[in-house]
């Protein structure tokens, strides 16, 4: 059997977990569960438990970002993969695994269709999170990154006609379309929605997909209401996506159905909802796949550890094969809390089963060695990475460039970079700009990206982005300035990434009232939706200053913009006040009507905030 679990002994200040695999529990006096406490299913295996939230804890040594994969894919994707990858990818509508990068993700659902062009091959992040984030149609990587079919760079005439068409004007641009004896085949349909979701054009993705569905261009079997499902999920809401399930004929009302509005409940970090979800499809009797497992693996190791341990439970109970995916997960939620014994078990049982280590893992159990301090086993585990002759194993060097940095490898950054130099790949230099940045190498930075302004006709604002960050971690406001100058006369569009370079450029300048005024700016004039992160950098700067009124502020326009059931905000708010030292009145009140649950560290920053009240007399004489 493949896995079992059992709880290390917490650690002070952190919820910490361990996952082992049942054979390395043969030691005496092991224990059995994940987290503090056993949690006791129906018979159903029914996951119905309140959700309390624990401190994210995350190694603070300047790494670079290997963001877990969090898998916003259509459930379509999670069959066998013995079946033909061509004849779903030719279909247009299975889903693939896939990241929002980071840590983000997940946080561009309701982001209007154009501020993306410019930065739509890229992820957003938030540092806790990874993230999960497109959920896009066939893409040209499978789940585990490597390429499958290649599609990436095929125009679309279709995709052509749809971005240029208003919203408005859309559905009178495609009936013309077709009155010009233009091919609409399923390959052509397929290939404009690929292009669609990979820029995250949703609004646009679903009008033209409400428009086959009006004009019967396209007939909508069980995985093209999924694909439609999940893009109203997307721009209006699970509410809404719910309702739409109801239209869906019941025939066509299968698992695939209810998994996609699982992974969309997951990315918008609703437990209630993604418990109601995964609850329905065990009471509609669907069989429990490892995609479901994942989702709710997906969604405890962000809001509740302890409840890994049922997950897992219930997998071993319904024989549930773990997919790579899921040691991603375990190994990510390890390495996460700097268990690096318990992440190292887990290697041993994912091996132990026959599943190797792709690049993208290798690379996060090398960033979790750098992390923890254990120098030599990353640097083990780089070598593993290149294979011996580098040049020879081209993939790596994207993953190696900046780890390499991390270790303060200048040669090793400067030989791996040789290779790359003569014909980089973009996400090569992307790698190697940070990785230079990293070694405080400015000048060989900017070189890089000076080759790639050369080599490359009109580069997205992505490109910019990579060496505003450079410039933001050494506070080089005026180098900052200059680059953003050069995005604005490029004609790059503003996304979410840029404003966050952006912020965090005035922010570790000492500016935060500029990346204050940026941020909100942004909103308004671009009407995009900041990162989670991008709120967070400037929440934590008043919180270091203890400007309450601030604070407050920003805590206020992070649940506007629907970053709730986050403890990270309200650690910090708390800490503002602490800082302020001013009492935090009613603020356990606060957290209830959330349904947010205080943690050790919480509880401790609402005692010390609790240490400012007055007594009955200054009261009186106050």
């Amino acid at each position: 059997m493949w896995a079992i679990l059992r709880a290390s002994k917490p650690i002070r200040s952190q919820s910490c977990c361990v996952l082992v695999m049942r054979f390395l529990y043969a030691k005496p006096g092991a224990s059995s569960n994940f987290g503090y406490g056993e949690h006791q299913h129906s018979k159903d295996d029914q996951l119905n438990v309140a959700c309390h939230l624990t401190r994210p804890v995350s190694c603070v040594c300047f790494l670079p970002q290997v963001s877990l994969v969090w898998a916003r894919e259509l459930s379509s994707q999670v069959k066998s993969r013995s079946i033909d990858k061509d004849d779903d990818l030719e279909d247009g509508f299975s889903e693939l695994e896939e990241p929002p990068e980071t840590d983000n993700i997940v946080e561009h659902a309701n982001m209007d269709d154009d501020e993306m062009v410019s930065e739509g091959d890229s992820t957003g992040e938030d540092n806790d999170d990874a993230g999960e984030d497109a959920l896009g149609l066939p893409d040209t990587k499978s789940k585990y990154g490597e390429k499958v079919v290649g599609r990436k760079n095929q125009s679309s005439p279709l995709f052509k006609v749809i971005i240029e068409a208003s919203r408005p004007s859309l559905s009178n641009a495609l009936d013309k379309w077709v009155e010009e004896g233009n091919s609409l085949g399923r390959g052509e349909i397929s290939l404009a929605l690929l292009n669609l979701r990979k820029r995250r054009f949703y609004g646009k993705a679903l009008q033209f997909m409400e428009w086959l569905e009006a004009t019967k261009r396209l007939d909508f079997g069980e995985r093209e209401y999924a694909s439609r499902l999940d893009l109203v999920a997307k721009v209006l809401g699970i509410q809404k996506a719910e309702k739409y399930i109801e239209k869906i004929p019941s025939s066509l009302r299968g698992e695939i159905i209810y998994r996609t509005l699982l992974a969309n409940c997951v990315s918008a970090v609703n437990v209630k909802k993604a418990e109601e979800v995964f609850n329905k499809i065990r009471d509609l009797g669907f069989p429990l796949t490892v995609f479901v497992c994942n989702q709710l693996l997906l969604l405890y190791k962000r809001v509740d550890r302890k409840k890994i341990s049922d997950v897992l439970k219930m997998m071993e109970k319904e024989d549930v094969k773990p997919s790579l995916f899921t040691y991603r997960l375990l190994i990510d939620t390890k390495g996460r809390i700097n268990d690096i014994s318990g992440m190292e078990d887990v290697i041993a049982a994912m091996k132990a089963e026959g599943v190797e280590p792709d690049l993208y893992l290798q690379a996060m159990i090398a960033k979790y060695y750098i992390c923890a301090g254990h120098n030599g086993k990353a640097e083990a585990a780089l070598k593993d990475m290149e294979k011996g002759d580098i040049s020879d194993n081209r993939a790596a060097c994207k993953s190696l460039l900046p780890l390499h940095a991390s270790l303060g490898k200048v040669d090793d950054v400067r030989r791996i970079w040789n290779v790359c130099e003569h014909n980089p790949r973009l996400e090569e230099c992307l790698a190697a700009i940070e990785a230079w940045g990293n070694l405080g190498n400015i000048e060989e930075a900017e070189k890089v990206f000076e080759k790639m302004m050369n080599s490359w006709k009109k580069l997205s604002s992505k490109y910019y982005n990579a060496l505003l960050k450079v410039y933001a971690n050494h506070k080089l406001l005026s180098k900052g300035k200059e680059l953003a100058k050069r995005m604005s006369d490029s004609g790059c569009r503003i996304g979410p990434l840029t404003v966050d370079a952006l912020v965090k450029l005035y922010v570790l300048a000492g500016e935060v009232e500029k990346a204050d005024s940026i941020l909100h700016k942004a909103l308004d004039q671009n009407q995009i939706k900041p990162l989670y992160s991008t709120y967070i950098c400037v929440l934590e700067k008043y919180t270091e200053r203890g400007d309450i009124h601030n604070a407050e502020k920003m805590f206020h326009r992070l649940r506007h913009m629907g970053y709730v059931g986050r403890m990270r905000q309200y650690q910090l708010l708390l800490q503002a006040y602490i800082n302020g030292k001013t009492p935090a009145y009613g603020f356990r009140e606060r957290m209830k009507a959330d349904n947010i649950f205080p943690n050790k560290a919480v509880l401790a920053q609402l005692h010390a905030v609790d240490a400012f009240k007055k007594t009955d007399i200054l009261e009186l004489l106050d």
